[in-house]
């Protein structure tokens, strides 16, 4: 069986996070606020496919307007109604104009939240690990285990 492979990127600007408010029907992300990514294809590098992921859900040319693009960590995600996943997650400085970046995409509604309002936004329990990881600037691996949409168990190890 093939593993599922994402990406997940965390765009700052400043003190803000870029985040996806993911509004489609039957996603298990719906009415949540992630990073920017999707599923790696046939054949692509985890760097050319979160790239790819920037420029579709945003209109962010990723070598023209972000600077520090560097893959912080994995997470493997277990998930008793969703299955596993390995998500590869990035983190990039934004140094382009706003108004560059289209306000919503097929997936949902692109926002700019404060880093430390992000804690408290709809989303998966095991992403305030990723914000900690995120703002110390550490490399990490990730082992979150869920039943349902609760976090039954983590492992973190800092690199």
């Amino acid at each position: 069986m093939k593993i599922p492979r994402t990406t997940l990127c965390y765009i700052s600007d400043g003190n803000e996070w870029l985040f996806i408010h993911k509004k489609r029907k039957n996603d298990p992300n719906k009415d949540k606020y992630l990073g920017i990514g999707g599923h790696i294809e046939e054949g692509e590098t985890n760097e050319e496919c979160i790239v790819r992921e920037i420029y579709e859900e945003t209109g962010i040319i990723a070598r023209e307007s972000l600077s520090n693009l560097n893959q912080l960590g994995v997470v493997n995600f277990y998930s008793d109604k969703y299955g596993y996943e390995e998500m590869n997650v990035f983190s990039a400085d934004f140094k382009g104009e706003r108004k560059q970046i289209i306000s919503e995409c097929n997936e949902g509604e692109l926002k700019w939240i404060d880093k430390k309002e992000a804690y408290n936004l709809p989303i998966w329990e095991g992403d305030k690990l990723i914000f900690d990881m995120l703002l110390e600037g550490t490399k990490f691996e990730m082992t979150l285990c869920y039943e349902g949409e609760k976090l039954m168990s983590k492992e973190i190890k800092k690199l």
